[in-house]
């Protein structure tokens, strides 16, 4: 049978194959689509309660401005890793590395919950984060002593780092600093919150000069490991924070990148970029702030613009933050101590919890200045 080519004009139409990068572009623009929904407004409920704050208080006003869930609380873990018995867990577990994203939204809604949140929710986080911390315990490779997230002192340390770092980019990114009678009433809240976690509230700073009295007398105790200045490098860059962008929108958050990081070196003193091995000119300090401090005071004017930035950057922030900036109040106007938030729901205070978990920080794991055990050599590698 004689075969027959067929004409042009009756030829099946030829069509590209597939890009591989389709599936990925659908699948970046679903997943951003997602988590910019969970910002709908009328998926948001109300609280229970005020929690421990409440509209008038400091703490809402510095804390709901745009600076804190972005450049102010990158700024605060970034500082974080500057105690060496912090980046001892961190570095262990390695998740900041794997899971960025993951760790970064249970982060932030973990503050966000005991800032913003109902007596019962903050009440059920603090369990909830003891016991995660308690299993997260690690030997320090440097002077071989255990690490423990859930010690009151590691704990001031986080604290006072998140709520300096936060005070600190408002002043310096948003609408600048407050009055005196506010930044009175700002660090006693910062004392309340203090009791979320393992922290004696008589140890926390109450003024500016006492703050800086910390900071002074913690500075002997910082160091910068190549993990250190790994993972203080790692979380100034938001392109592990946020879900897959389409290419469209590629350029515009590596420009945003560029700034973001550049903003939070501004805001580190010298010796804390000697640490950690950081670089930058007076100018870009400079020149970053009027950029920052104007694109802040836009965001600032819209709460659904704010409430789709925390949606962006940590879904799971989104129920607890999305009562406070749409102003929708909760079912009780009662604002709680923590004594009576953790007495009302039947459950320990975090000190009396960590009495009953704790760590004995004063046993050697390894002995000073011997080689560790080639396992942990690795563990601790930088890649």
């Amino acid at each position: 049978m004689a075969t027959t080519t067929p004409s042009p004009a009756t030829e099946a139409p030829v069509r590209p194959a597939p890009s591989a990068s389709a599936p990925q572009e659908r699948s970046a623009t679903r997943q951003l689509r997602d988590r910019l929904r969970r910002a709908d407004p009328d998926r948001i409920e109300p609280m229970e309660d005020y929690g421990w704050f409440g509209p008038d208080s400091v703490t809402w006003k510095v804390w709901s401005y745009p600076t804190a869930p972005t450049v102010g609380f990158s700024r605060a873990v970034v500082v974080e890793e500057l105690d060496p018995f912090l980046i001892a867990p961190v570095k262990n577990s390695s998740k900041i590395y794997s899971q960025t994203s993951v760790r970064y939204d249970r982060t932030l809604r973990y503050f966000a919950t005991y800032l913003f949140a109902d007596s019962r929710k903050i009440a059920h986080a603090t369990q909830v984060l003891m016991k995660v911390h308690h299993k997260a315990a690690s030997p320090d490779p440097v002077s071989g002593l255990l690490s423990d997230p859930n010690n009151p002192d590691e704990q001031l340390w986080i604290h006072m780092t998140a709520w300096h770092s936060i005070l600190y980019t408002y002043e310096q990114f948003g609408p600048g600093r407050l009055t005196a009678e506010e930044e009175t009433r700002y660090w006693a809240e910062c004392a309340i919150a203090a009791q979320a976690q393992t922290i004696d509230p008589d140890r926390v700073p109450r003024s500016r000069d006492e703050v800086r009295e910390y900071f002074r007398l913690m500075r002997p105790r910082l160091a910068a490991s190549e993990a250190t200045q790994e993972a203080m490098s790692h979380l100034m860059d938001p392109d592990g924070l946020y879900p897959p962008v389409p290419a469209v929108a590629r350029p515009a958050l590596w420009a945003y990148a560029k700034l973001f990081r550049a903003a939070v070196i501004a805001t580190l003193p010298q010796y804390q970029r000697d640490l950690a091995n950081l670089r930058q000119p007076k100018v870009v300090d400079a020149l970053v702030t009027p950029i920052m401090r104007l694109g802040m005071r836009i965001v600032a004017r819209s709460p659904r613009v704010q409430l789709a930035i925390v949606a962006a950057l940590s879904p799971s922030t989104v129920p607890v933050v999305g009562p406070v900036l749409l102003g929708l109040p909760p079912r009780s106007t009662e604002i709680l101590t923590p004594q009576e938030t953790f007495r009302r729901h039947d459950v320990p205070t975090p000190r009396e919890l960590y009495a009953e978990l704790g760590h004995d920080q004063g046993t050697i794991v390894y002995p000073p200045s011997a080689p560790v055990p080639s396992e942990v050599a690795e563990r601790y590698a930088v890649s």
